[in-house]
């Protein structure tokens, strides 16, 4: 018998001061382009109607819903680490980076965040983490929602900027296209030059 996935709520939210925001990242796995995160603090009043996690929705859902997160939540914020600063810092500290500057973004600054996932980041704010949060919470829900998209809309604007390697289509991470059009074309700035493969690549190009 499969068990029935659970449905965010605002049940963890009740528990923290307020006001409290959910975090989320979208593309710390990815070959290429920033890692991108979203900061909500939602309205309990007035909550738009099907948020959940970001990967269980489809894109037109994602986007509907993140027009109206947008509009309707207490305060939001999306924050970038490039894929410069991946390189630099590494993609955790980079997270983080994009996790405090999606919440100075915010209108509204939060006392307290859920964070998706076990890392305790150095956030502006008091932080409890919460595994699988964005099915668990709505407010990290909603960040998993404006993350992606965010990220996405990147993603879409650097396939003008790189054409070739189909980052409109896998947003960077490695679909066999992207592996295809790397073995062809090399890699661009966009591609995160400490990634195995992309080093591996690099090596080769220059032997």
């Amino acid at each position: 018998m499969t068990k029935a996935r659970l449905i965010p709520s605002l049940s963890l939210e009740a528990l923290c001061p307020a006001p409290v925001c959910g975090v989320d990242e979208a593309g710390r796995g990815p070959w290429a382009g920033p890692v991108a995160a979203g900061a909500v603090i939602l309205n309990p009043d007035d909550l738009p109607e099907g948020i959940d996690d970001s990967k269980a929705l489809t894109a037109a859902a994602r986007e509907r819903l993140e027009v109206e997160i947008k509009a309707r939540a207490l305060a939001w914020g999306v924050g970038f680490a490039s894929a410069r600063e991946i390189e630099t810092l590494n993609i955790l500290k980079a997270t983080g980076l994009a996790m405090c500057r999606a919440i100075e973004a915010m209108a509204v600054r939060p006392v307290y965040a859920l964070v998706d996932g076990n890392y305790p980041f150095a956030l502006p704010c008091d932080v409890k983490t919460v595994v699988g949060g964005d099915g668990l919470s709505l407010s990290i829900a909603a960040a998993s929602i404006l993350a992606k998209t965010a990220r996405d809309r990147v993603m879409v604007e650097l396939d003008a900027v790189h054409p070739g390697y189909g980052f409109a289509r896998h947003k960077g991470y490695a679909a066999p296209a992207h592996i295809a059009a790397l073995e062809r074309l090399g890699p661009c700035v966009e591609h995160r030059a400490t990634w195995g493969p992309i080093r591996a690549l690099m090596e080769r190009n220059a032997a």
